[in-house]
């Protein structure tokens, strides 16, 4: 990425606008229109959705419950209904189908936060702060899931954000924007990405669905990369990258196949939207041959060879 251009520049110029910004606009309409659905029952009483994230009913027929939420309630030896196991059940093949952690780029609330969050702390060129391993995410969901089988007691939903800011705006609290600012503060000055990326127990729960989940991105035209590095700056988890794009660049004789099959990757699609050169796609998981050495070879002659630590954003 040149230091004179915002990640995409090039991407505008050769594709157009909107077309560099898809899959941002297409996020950003999801997420508000997720959001309006379930406003517009106590705000204009058209109640297409009734209920919030954790467990809701649409058109009075389809329940939808949150997996994550319900395996702590059967921890703490609740009894669930058959509604809310039928809920989970279609939340859980959704998820499998289109990506675990595309609930944390297309549904939760708290993304919009994280993301303004990270514009500012990009446009202040303020530093990465503290840095926690990213399996602490995995700790922290252990120690939620753990404290509810003992205590009996859904604890981690007195304190969950994300829980607290989707019934804050449903149901017009004032805390929501008390819980919005904290994290929006804590990603800004104490640890960049941290909250999404590193701490918090559903992305990571969602993320142990989406390392087995079917629709993936894949890198599947890489030989074209040109090193711009556009794609690590604007990717929330820029690790999952090198091995798709850089196969032939890790050591393992460009065995590695082009699509993306980490469960951190959040299927946002902003990779897509910034390349210029079309790199990146939506895929399935099972398209994964990798290209011959020769073909390799042609596309990557050049490249330079670029270290994970160099790519974080």
């Amino acid at each position: 990425m040149s230091a004179k251009t915002h990640p995409g520049t090039d991407a505008v110029i050769s594709k157009g606008w909107l077309a560099a910004h898809k899959w941002l606009l297409i996020r950003r309409a999801v997420q508000l229109s997720i959001l309006g659905l379930f406003l517009a029952g106590p705000l204009l009483d058209v109640w297409i959705i009734k209920g919030n994230l954790t467990s809701s009913l649409t058109l009075g027929v389809l329940p939808l419950s949150d997996p994550f939420i319900l395996v702590q309630s059967l921890l703490a030896g609740h009894v669930a209904a058959a509604s809310a196991l039928i809920g989970a059940a279609i939340v859980l093949t959704v998820y499998a189908l289109v990506g675990g952690r595309s609930y944390c780029s297309f549904v939760c609330p708290m993304n919009v936060v994280t993301d303004a969050s990270r514009w500012l702390a990009k446009r202040l060129d303020l530093p990465k702060g503290w840095q926690p391993a990213r399996e602490t995410r995995l700790w922290i969901l252990a120690s939620v899931l753990v404290t509810a089988l003992i205590t009996g007691v859904m604890a981690w939903e007195m304190l969950n954000p994300v829980t607290i800011l989707h019934r804050g705006l449903v149901y017009a609290s004032s805390y929501v924007w008390t819980v919005a600012l904290a994290i929006f503060l804590f990603d800004l000055v104490v640890s960049r990405r941290g909250w999404c990326g590193r701490l918090c127990p559903m992305g990571a729960f969602y993320g142990l669905i989406g390392s087995v989940s079917l629709t993936r991105v894949s890198a599947q035209n890489r030989v074209a990369c040109n090193d711009c590095m556009d794609c690590y700056a604007v990717c929330p988890e820029p690790h999952v990258i090198t091995p798709a794009l850089r196969g032939a660049d890790t050591g393992q004789g460009g065995g590695v196949g082009p699509v993306i099959l980490s469960g951190d990757c959040t299927n946002c699609g902003r990779c897509i939207d910034v390349c210029a050169k079309d790199v990146f796609k939506f895929d399935l998981r099972f398209h994964n041959d990798p290209p011959s050495n020769e073909q390799e070879g042609e596309g990557q002659g050049e490249s330079k060879t670029i270290s994970t630590d160099r790519h974080a954003a």
